[in-house]
């Protein structure tokens, strides 16, 4: 069976299947010392193992370190951990409804079109004048104010 698959492979200009081998222990110690074994080149095996020393330590990336303080800081990690979770399960059901609608043959475009001219009514309504943008940018900071409680 391998033969006939060899040989209608070469014609095509697909590279054969390797071949495999049933002795064990010669594979095994093709794989350890690098040597080829029935055409194939085994990768050597490396081992390492931890330096003494003052130069075996590792630094911790910063927000490696922030995230750890924010989380030390959390007093309901059940509740911060459910609604991670939720918002993962969330993100994976909207990304599976934009599929299905990308797959819809109409929908796609018209949704284009509706979301062009929105920007462009937006932009035209907020952005292109001094003070309708000086009122769009209070307005946020103002929402912003509201929603956390602060001033920044």
């Amino acid at each position: 069976m391998a033969t006939s698959c060899r040989l209608a492979a070469a014609p095509l200009g697909i590279a054969p299947l390797p071949r495999r081998t049933t002795d064990t222990a010669s594979a095994f110690a093709a794989a350890t010392t690098g040597v080829k074994y029935g055409g194939l080149k085994a990768s050597r095996s490396v081992a390492m193992r931890a330096a003494d020393g003052e130069g075996s330590t590792t630094e911790v990336p910063e927000i490696v370190k922030a995230a750890q303080d924010a989380w030390a800081k959390v007093e309901d990690k059940y509740a911060v951990t459910a609604i991670g979770v939720a918002a993962l399960v969330g993100l994976w059901t909207a990304i599976g409804a934009i599929k299905a609608i990308d797959r819809l043959p109409l929908l796609p475009g018209v949704l284009e079109l509706v979301g062009i001219g929105y920007t462009g009514w937006f932009t035209y309504r907020n952005l292109i004048y001094q003070p309708d943008r000086e009122a769009l940018v209070s307005k946020i900071k103002s929402t912003y104010k509201e929603i956390t409680g602060s001033s920044t």
